[in-house]
């Protein structure tokens, strides 16, 4: 028993270890063309959801994925066709060179991908170009075949031109296309069961010249069916022959391709997977608008979306559109859409949509109160009919720009001292917190009035949750002839740049510059004569000394006098910077 158990798990082992070369030997990978969906099974980078159809400016990542996408597609020529080198040397130049003009040239992301498909078909033309001259020994299509186009329902005559590039004549040849029922395989009318071409002989030919100039051309005459799907029809023609009096055992097989324009809505042959069923068609998502145009958070707007229907020939029904609002959160178990949709249900239904035609959806939404202001990723999940396919899906993206209303507030303004003569100072001090949930740039704060000199604070950015701090000396400048308000411009910028100016006031008195009547009195009464006359030297020199005496009074009484008041400037401003130091404490304490 364990004997068999043993082989048995060796047996295994050898089968799974001989699948690669199996696989290896199949004939190589199914050819699969990229689109913007993901495609199931095996996922690879070409097959994931790329956008193609938007005004913007392409950046590198869309230059990067339209580089992926020609390279797979040329890959996949490679192998549906069997090229061979020389084949892939000539799509290896298309591939560079179109890589190289997308990397220098600056385009929209839909003139980008147009330049795609373009790339995509010479490349196809190159590749069936050569796949139309395949050879079966010395029996080759001659060199004037261009593979010709054909329309739905025409009525059309293909000569094949055969070359013997042998040097021994070919006897009893016998021609036969391999005809198919099949609209995927075949793109003519059936109407006939005999199409057999014959021929007696071909000289063989030492030159190629002379192999051209002694070919043979068969004329095939077919009705292309009327449900002929659009791309390149590989036609394949038997050839049988005697050599040498031996009559081939196998007979030579020659293709050659046949590009077909079928009826709208027809589908298209070969490559993307979709051949019995058509061309898949595609919404977009072409722009978007919200009422009212800027939307602040905690506040209700309709969303507008625009789609469009880019298929030419086929319509779109059952259409289901599911937005889905990008998550928030700190953590995995704190999470929250940012928009709410009023009525409860995020999807909207439309019945149809026809081809190249747009169409608005609108949902109603809340934005969440506590959203920071920055733009915000609504995704839209597009399913849909076409015809006889059914749940297709496409998906699309537009980006929200959410904003905060901003707000401040400041401390009591102190204005110390609070009257003034013409040219003294007075120290004006308060705090500014930015109490809203926005950054406040460039802050700053102008003092305006007639009476005194034009004075400015530069605060700079205050992020949400923070104060700044302003202390300026106001100079008197004339003397105050109102009731001494001055004006406070507070201004600050947005995130987009727009200045926003509040005004304050405070009150701050500037008197005429006047000498004291006392001191004028002492200089006038004690130190002049009875005439106004200064008294003349011998009994008046007591009375020098007693002027110089008195100024010198005055100038250190007024030294005493500034020294106090700066004490005391210095000491409210001292506490004041204290308690705004306390209050932002307290406040950051509050916000956490």
């Amino acid at each position: 028993m364990m004997r068999k158990t043993v082989l048995s798990i060796l047996l295994c082992a050898a089968l799974f270890l001989a699948m690669p070369s199996v696989f290896a030997n199949s004939g190589g990978m199914p050819y699969v063309e990229a689109t913007g969906e993901s495609v199931s099974g095996n996922s690879t980078d070409h097959n994931q959801y790329v956008q193609r159809t938007s005004d913007r400016v392409i950046t590198d990542d869309d230059r990067a994925d339209a580089d992926k996408d020609m390279l797979f597609y040329m890959q996949s020529l490679e192998v549906r066709y069997h090229l061979d080198e020389k084949v892939m040397e000539s799509l290896h130049k298309l591939f560079d060179s179109a890589v190289y003009y997308i990397a220098n040239t600056e385009m929209s992301l839909t003139e980008l991908w147009s330049y795609v498909s373009s790339v995509k078909g010479n490349m196809e033309s190159t590749a069936v170009a050569k796949v139309s001259q395949t050879t079966s020994e010395f029996l080759q299509v001659a060199d004037n075949w261009e593979t010709p186009i054909v329309s739905y329902g025409q009525k059309v005559a293909i000569v094949l031109p055969i070359v013997n590039f042998g040097t021994e004549e070919l006897n009893d040849l016998i021609v036969e296309p391999v005809i198919s029922n099949a609209v995927t395989e075949w793109p003519f009318e059936p109407d006939t069961t005999n199409y057999l071409q014959t021929e007696p002989f071909i000289p063989g030919c030492a030159t190629k010249e002379a192999a051209m100039a002694n070919r043979r051309e068969f004329t095939f005459h077919f009705t292309t069916r009327g449900d002929v799907m659009s791309g390149y029809y590989p036609l394949k023609f038997k050839i049988s022959y005697t050599k040498a009096g031996i009559r081939s055992e196998e007979p030579a097989e020659l293709t050659v391709y046949v590009k077909t324009v079928g009826k709208p809505g027809s589908g298209i042959i070969g490559g993307n997977g979709s051949e019995a069923s058509g061309s898949k068609p595609r919404i977009v998502v072409t722009g978007f608008e919200t009422n009212p145009a800027k939307v602040f958070a905690g506040e209700t707007f309709t969303l507008t979306i625009h789609v469009k229907n880019t298929s030419k020939d086929t319509t779109v029904t059952n259409v289901l559109f599911d937005m889905q609002a990008a998550q928030e959160g700190d953590d995995k178990t704190n999470t929250y859409s940012a928009f709410l949709p009023t009525s409860g249900s995020s999807s909207v239904y439309m019945e149809k949509i026809a081809p190249d035609t747009s169409a608005d959806i609108q949902i109603e939404m809340t934005a969440k109160a506590d959203l920071a202001q920055k733009p915000y990723v609504l995704d839209v999940n597009m399913k849909y009919d076409a015809a006889t396919v059914f749940d297709l899906t496409d998906k699309a993206s537009v980006s929200i720009p959410i904003s905060q209303e901003s707000r401040f507030d400041t401390s009591i303004p102190e204005v110390v001292p609070d009257n003034i003569n013409v040219g003294s100072q007075s120290n004006v001090m308060f705090s500014i917190y930015n109490t809203g949930k926005t950054t406040l740039y460039n802050v700053q704060v102008k003092f305006i009035a007639d009476s005194i000199a034009e004075a400015s604070a530069f605060v700079g950015n205050l992020q949400s949750g923070n104060t700044g701090n302003v202390d300026v000396m106001l100079t008197g400048a004339a003397a105050t002839m109102d009731d001494g308000t001055v004006k406070l411009e507070i201004s600050y910028e947005d995130d987009a740049g727009n200045v926003t100016t509040t005004e304050k006031t405070i009150t701050l008195f500037v008197n005429e510059e006047m000498m004291d009547d006392m001191m004028m009195g002492d200089m006038m009464g004690g130190d002049m004569m009875g005439d106004g006359m200064m008294p003349e030297d011998g009994a008046g020199g007591k009375s020098k000394t007693g002027l110089i005496v008195s100024i010198a009074a005055v100038v250190v009484v007024a030294a005493i006098s500034g020294f106090v008041v700066f004490l005391k400037l210095r000491k409210k401003k001292k506490a004041a910077l204290e308690a705004a130091a306390d209050l932002a404490d307290l406040e950051k304490d509050i916000f956490k």
